[in-house]
């Protein structure tokens, strides 16, 4: 049977947008089908961390969000660099020199982040069908037969299930789904209120919760440990809304009206494979957890960048046996360390006498210059590296941001979103070693001061699988990693233009 589509994606929010670009972008035809038939405009998360602003930004759409943003770098911070449990972090303790610290935190809404990954969608050429729900699949070995309400079957290579924490591909698929039962029901809403001015600002831990007013006018969030709630599909009312702030503020306020309203829990479970046969879960439909440190977003992202050209060049044929396996070996942990740090913060926001001591040692703590480091590094998603490989400390790690010589910076050439191999000596033996590769890689010769290194081959998702040390003229290992990452090689061989001279 021919396949209507190289992959299904089921799911048009930003996660599953992302990965439709991804695969796009590598040459994959793919269909996006989402079951509202308008975009999500409720708030949700409110800032991209670093990892995910680089991303973005490796794909040109970082100055989509911010204009006036030179790149993903800066170090503009507000007085608060986010909070943990509730616990403000500031930003005064940090060191502006510390590298490890370089980027800012983009503040900007959910539904922004998905109209530009719309839009970047449909000038790829991705189809996105709106109001096209998935009703169910029959999957083989041969490809994935998806069943559409109100329309025609689709017989495509690939089902990707980017369909959110109650994800339906998920259950049909069978995967399993571990993890830890929920002990809150949050509410978060935009609404019109009186008796507003006697709320607190910001955060505030009470015996019977937590709530924040703030900082966007009229939009309040509680935290109540009383389990998760009867029907979190109902619609929330301005009664539930205005009971719950009553009952954690102590403040006879009054909403009369909400404008968006949502409950989350903390239910914290992730699947133990990302992967069964031809169908994959990408984002909150392989894990789920609460949203304090807003990580889930950026979580789905980093997924959506690290299987969207790993599957791309599974269709494509020209993938290493276990390429797509790494999907899961390389994101899973980072998926755990997500629910524990959730975890970690529910727990520490109950209301008991213990707990309320243990919060002020570790507010203390993230006072601190250590403490304020180690949050940021955290929740900036700089942390993260995979396992590529033993040797260069920059293999396993995120691209550096390098300014070359003839002006412009690394990230601007990897818009294409294929492998590329980076020389910055002139090494022949490296593009010697490189022509063999078909469109899978582009090879950039170029320089610049501070490198720290001759060479680098930036896999598609940005990070790097080989590096040479400063000075090296061997390309040791380079055929090597070439074979472990893109496969066999072919020709012909695209190299691009050498930058001018500054």
């Amino acid at each position: 049977m021919s396949m209507d589509y190289d992959v299904l994606v089921a799911g048009a929010g930003p996660v599953g947008l992302m990965l439709a670009t991804e695969l796009r972008l590598a040459g994959a035809r793919v269909l996006v089908a989402e079951r509202r038939t308008e975009p999500d405009t409720a708030v949700k998360a409110g800032a991209i961390n670093t990892a995910s602003a680089e991303a973005l930004d490796r794909r040109g759409l970082l100055r989509r969000l911010f204009p006036d943003a030179p790149d993903a770098g800066g170090s503009r911070r507000p007085p608060f660099v986010g909070h943990f449990a509730g616990i403000q972090v500031p930003a005064d303790p940090l060191d502006e020199e510390d590298p490890s610290l370089r980027g800012r935190f983009f503040m900007v809404p959910q539904a922004e982040v998905e109209r530009i990954l719309d839009q970047r969608a449909a000038e790829l050429g991705v189809e996105v069908w709106r109001g096209a729900e998935v009703g169910g699949f029959d999957a083989d070995e041969a490809g994935v037969t998806v069943h559409l309400a109100g329309r025609a079957d689709v017989r495509v290579g690939w089902l990707v299930g980017c369909d959110g924490g109650r994800s339906l591909v998920r259950r049909l698929a069978g995967f399993e789904f571990p993890g830890t039962d929920p002990e809150i029901t949050g509410r978060q809403a935009v609404v019109t209120m009186a008796g507003a001015e006697r709320l607190g600002r910001g955060w505030q831990h009470t015996p019977t919760g937590v709530y924040v007013h703030g900082p966007m006018p009229g939009r309040v969030r509680t935290v109540e440990f009383d389990g998760p709630p009867a029907d979190r599909q109902a619609p929330v009312t301005a009664a539930e809304i205005e009971a719950s702030l009553r009952r954690v503020s102590g403040v006879d306020v009054h909403v009369s009206e909400v404008i968006s309203g949502a409950r989350y829990t903390d239910n914290a479970r992730q699947a133990t494979d990302y992967r069964r046969g031809r169908v994959l879960l990408c984002g909150d439909a392989a894990h789920v957890h609460s949203p304090f440190s807003g990580q889930g977003l950026n979580l789905g992202l980093g997924d959506a960048v690290n299987l969207g050209w790993k599957l791309a060049a599974t269709v494509q044929g020209w993938a290493p046996e276990g390429l797509l396996d790494t999907y899961t070996s390389e994101r899973h942990p980072i998926g755990a360390w997500v629910l524990d740090w959730t975890r970690a913060q529910v727990a520490l926001m109950r209301g008991d006498t213990g707990t309320r001591a243990l919060r002020d040692v570790v507010g203390d703590f993230l006072g601190t210059r250590d403490g304020a480091t180690y949050y940021v590094q955290r929740i900036s998603g700089r942390w993260q590296r995979y396992d590529l490989g033993n040797g260069h400390p920059l293999v396993g790690a995120a691209m550096p941001d390098l300014r070359l010589d003839d002006g412009t910076r690394l990230a601007d050439h990897t818009r294409a979103g294929r492998t590329l191999l980076v020389d910055l000596t002139g090494d022949d033996q490296v593009a010697a070693r490189a022509k063999p590769y078909a469109g899978r890689l582009d090879l950039l010769r170029a320089s610049s001061d501070g490198a720290g290194a001759s060479g680098l081959l930036v896999r598609p998702d940005g990070f790097v699988a080989w590096a040479s040390a400063a000075g090296a003229s061997d390309p040791t290992g380079l055929e090597a990693t070439l074979t472990r990452w893109l496969g066999r090689p072919s020709t012909p061989f695209r190299e691009l233009p050498a930058p001018r001279r500054a």
